[in-house]
């Protein structure tokens, strides 16, 4: 579609949508937070609940799980009855599984309050990000608007090990899961009077089959994912992933050949929308990986505590804020790729700088590393967001909005389960040649096994084992950033060359440039809720 050059500019937002932006910034920031705030309660859960090896699997796993399986409905249920009136419902209901969660008196309790947190905080995404892309029509707004929401997020990641371990050491293990409760509370009382209402004024029915096979294909998909990253390669995740796969064959198929699909195929026939689709899941697919590997590193090899750890990591988290946030400056000068390219390029660095890391005195050169990195990734990501977004009819932007988060998820997982997999093949090859068999086979499964093996043996064959796990893992470390690196390289020349732009992108597009969004005027739907 062609821009019409004689078209009224968009209306510009004023206070009232930025400080609707404050509220939607709420869910991002308190979602990542309450993902990483139950890694350090589990201990502390476990002494007072006694949950069992599979439980406690459950209780971490599930709400993620449900998050990344239920994000496209959710989106779509948004867009037919109303993007606020979702958030709104959904902001309630995790307020009250938060308090459920931290009053949770027995292993069965917990994880039905955790698969609750995750259904409710399914709906709070694809609504929050959908409502950016109705309030903020201006394509530079719109881009500041949602860097700064992909900002939030990333400072809720950083927030959680510091405000969670500081709550832990003077409360109980619950307490860190109310610190959502007061968030929600404001989001419930300004939602309906700051935010306005958005729904497809056309939705048609919903497919039922549609709506099975989907939930299904995600959740197949993601439990086959979570069981390759803790297990490695074997006939249960290569099963689950294959059958993950047929059902999402057999939903695009029958996607194609209904009237009102629950997810459109036209969307994937856009190529801004599916370069930055497949763009963000290969940035999110490095770093997770990566990241991974790297905070194994920092307490097993560097050998730092976990507030250490997370102290350490600091400068990675300021890195990614940095980045989303100068992301949109950055398009006063130059395009939105190129500004992508950019900041992939210094993500390139960053695993370069990752491949150099030693056994000994490794710390100052991963700092340096992961802040590089997630700098580089964070553009890729908030303006990856806004060109699908923009590159949509807006009455699918909840779909859109929930594609777009089911895609991060799948690259986080992937991420980890992948790269994971080589990592730990690396490992256990280099151990195996380096002990005795007898020691190896103890030492060889994980870093952490090793380190806990080396304190149960004789000092000086205890020290042989730490060293060789330490200098195997540094290996593994090394072959991952190499993958990482390649890989991003990759990413960075695609983009270079594919140049996908958003509609209203800050400079024109070349003459050769055929990646504009469609340039429709169409007004979004407005209705009270």
């Amino acid at each position: 579609m062609t821009h019409d050059p004689t078209a009224a500019p968009p209306a510009r937002a004023g206070r009232r949508e930025w400080t609707a932006l404050g509220v939607l910034a709420l869910p991002a920031l308190l979602i990542s937070l309450d993902t990483t705030v139950l890694h350090l309660a589990v201990p502390h859960l476990s002494g007072s609940i006694d949950p069992s090896g599979l439980q406690l699997l459950w209780i971490v796993d599930i709400y993620s799980f449900l998050i990344a399986g239920l994000l496209i409905i959710a989106g779509t249920l948004g867009d037919r009855f109303g993007r606020r009136r979702l958030l709104v419902a959904g902001a309630a209901g995790f307020g009250l599984a938060s308090v459920l969660t931290a009053f949770s008196t027995s292993a069965e309790m917990l994880i039905v309050s955790r698969a609750l947190l995750g259904i409710a905080g399914a709906t709070l995404m694809p609504s929050s990000m959908s409502l950016i892309r109705n309030m903020f029509l201006d394509a530079r707004q719109r881009s500041v608007a949602f860097s700064v929401w992909i900002a939030c997020f990333l400072v809720g990641g950083a927030l959680g090990p510091l405000v969670g371990g500081a709550m832990l050491e003077h409360f109980w293990w619950g307490s860190v899961f109310l610190l959502s409760v007061p968030a929600m509370v404001l989001l419930l009382i300004l939602g309906p009077v700051l935010l306005p209402e958005y729904r497809d004024p056309n939705p048609g029915r919903i497919d039922p089959a549609s709506v099975l096979l989907l939930v299904t294909s995600l959740l197949t998909t993601v439990y086959g994912l979570k069981v390759l990253a803790g297990e490695g390669f074997g006939v249960l995740p290569v099963t689950l992933l294959l059958a993950g796969l047929a059902l999402a064959v057999v939903f695009a198929v029958r996607q194609r050949r209904l009237t009102h699909p629950l997810l459109d195929p036209a969307l994937f026939r856009e190529r801004t929308f599916t370069v930055s689709l497949v763009t963000m899941g290969v940035a999110l697919f490095v770093m997770s990986g990566s990241q991974f590997f790297v905070a194994q590193y920092l307490q097993m090899v560097a050998g730092l505590s976990p507030l250490e750890t997370g102290l350490a990591s600091l400068p990675g988290s300021v890195g990614g804020v940095m980045g989303a946030l100068l992301a949109p400056v950055a398009l006063r000068w130059m395009r939105s790729a190129y500004v992508m390219t950019a900041g992939l390029t210094m993500a390139v660095i960053g695993f370069a700088v990752l491949t150099q890391v030693e056994t000994e005195g490794g710390l100052v050169p991963v700092m340096i590393a992961v802040g590089m990195l997630n700098f580089g990734v964070a553009p890729t990501i908030a303006l990856g967001t806004d060109m699908m977004i923009a590159s949509a009819p807006p009455e699918k932007a909840g779909a859109v909005s929930a594609i777009s988060e089911t895609c991060q998820e799948l690259g986080l997982g992937m991420g980890v389960a992948i790269l994971g997999s080589v990592g730990t093949a690396v490992y256990r090859a280099e151990v195996a040649d380096t002990l005795p068999a007898g020691v190896a086979s103890r030492a060889q499964d994980t870093i952490g096994s090793a380190v806990d093996e080396a304190g149960r043996l004789p000092d000086e064959l205890g020290t042989t084992v730490l060293t060789a796990a330490r200098e195997a893992f540094t290996d593994s470390l090394f072959n991952v950033s190499v993958i990482c690196t390649v890989v991003t390289l990759l990413i960075a020349v695609t983009i270079a060359v594919l140049r996908p732009t958003p509609e209203g992108d800050g400079h024109a597009p070349d003459d050769a440039d055929e990646l504009n969004g469609p340039g429709g005027t169409e007004v979004p739907s407005r209705t009270s809720s």
